[in-house]
């Protein structure tokens, strides 16, 4: 394990003391390849003797969506999480220990969202120390990630939850980057640029690839990339998650601060202790989730408004629908009659590849 870390710190090294210019951004290329790797070591260690199975660190997945609260220890995390959870909904009583994370579930807008204390992600954990990556595992699966600031020393503790976590490969806030990659038997290196590049060029992207020990793939930049776009692309095990920064306690600083903090992008400031601009946060948080909830109406009935179905926006076709309630239900499915913003009726008999819209009504019809 030591050497691996070893080798992390030394190119970490060589890459602050090389200068960044056209003449040296083929080897700092090389470098950033090889740190993905060694990184990805750390998270995934090769096999030998496995170790028996972990402890039970994973989260059952309940409700419609997660979040996960990332912050160093004393910024009130637990505070926010139980009057999160307190004001909106039934905490379970778990042994809640710094280990295991399951404290509760927010009922907002119709949607269960469960909310995890991640405990322990920031101390080196994706140099693999500590309970780390067992909690990465768990922070991969969420849907948004809450990083609790202290207001008075936000900025170094960002830095540094950042920096952990795209070590992970969790990329927050980011779109995945734009670029056609496929690997062939035979061929070499074909590259295509649809637009003008001002880092990547055909030589450090074959340098990253043959790092990879790959000599045949087609890549397409479809727009301007870095070196670190393509790593990813090529290591293919990055998650794009959401990101709020909840800036806590402000109960302790100016008016005029605040202002200037409202102005962060992607911050939401609170209290947790006091329960200050709580609607504010949740009301982020929903935008953020993007979630689509949909409303069932049995036949000859009023539509059910008390629990609605709710899935994430990139998957909401009615097949998508029917899938979720159970998963037999498509065999028996004849069509769909909907009412709502999605159709251009009311009601409007669909197929199973309509896209359905937040707060429709659907009824589903059956052979």
């Amino acid at each position: 394990m030591s050497t691996t870390l070893a080798k992390i710190a030394e190119i970490e090294a060589e890459m602050a003391r090389t200068q960044r210019n056209k003449a040296t951004a083929h080897h700092l290329g090389l470098l950033k390849a090889r740190l993905a790797k060694l990184r990805r070591e750390l998270i995934t260690p090769k096999g030998g003797g496995g170790g028996g199975p972990g402890e039970g660190f994973d989260v059952a997945k309940t409700g419609d969506a997660r979040i996960g609260f990332v912050g160093f220890p004393s910024v009130g995390k637990s505070t926010l999480l139980s009057n999160l959870a307190g004001v909106y909904s039934e905490v379970a009583a778990y042994e809640f220990t710094t280990l295991t994370t399951v404290p509760g579930v927010v009922r907002y807008k119709g949607a269960k969202i469960q909310l995890l204390d991640l405990p322990g992600i920031i101390e080196g954990a994706k140099d693999g120390k500590g309970r780390g990556r067992q909690v990465i595992a768990v922070a991969r699966t969420c849907n948004l990630i809450l990083i609790v600031l202290d207001v008075l020393k936000p900025l170094g503790h960002k830095k540094i939850i950042e920096n952990e976590l795209e070590g992970f490969g969790i990329r927050l806030n980011k779109r995945p980057p734009n670029i056609g990659f496929k690997k062939k038997d035979k061929g070499g290196i074909n590259l295509t640029a649809t637009c003008a590049q001002s880092e990547l060029d055909f030589d450090t992207v074959k340098s990253i690839l043959s790092e990879y020990k790959i000599h045949n793939a087609d890549i397409t930049l479809r727009s301007d990339s870095t070196a670190d776009d393509l790593i990813d692309v090529v290591e293919g095990n990055r998650v794009y998650i959401p990101c709020i920064y909840v800036l806590n306690k402000i109960d302790q600083i100016s008016i005029e601060e605040l202002d200037v903090i409202y102005k962060v992008p992607h911050c939401v400031p609170i209290s947790a202790h006091h329960r200050w601009n709580f609607d504010d946060l949740l009301e982020k948080i929903w935008d953020y989730l993007r979630l689509v909830r949909i409303y069932t109406k049995p036949k000859g009935q009023l539509p059910d408004y008390t629990s609605p179905v709710v899935l994430p926006d990139s998957r909401t076709t009615a097949e998508d629908f029917c899938n979720k309630i159970h998963k037999n239900l498509m065999k028996d499915f004849k069509y769909a009659l909907v009412w709502g913003s999605s159709v251009k009726h009311n009601p409007q008999k669909v197929g199973k590849d309509h896209v359905l819209e937040d707060e429709d009504v659907i009824q589903i019809v059956k052979k």
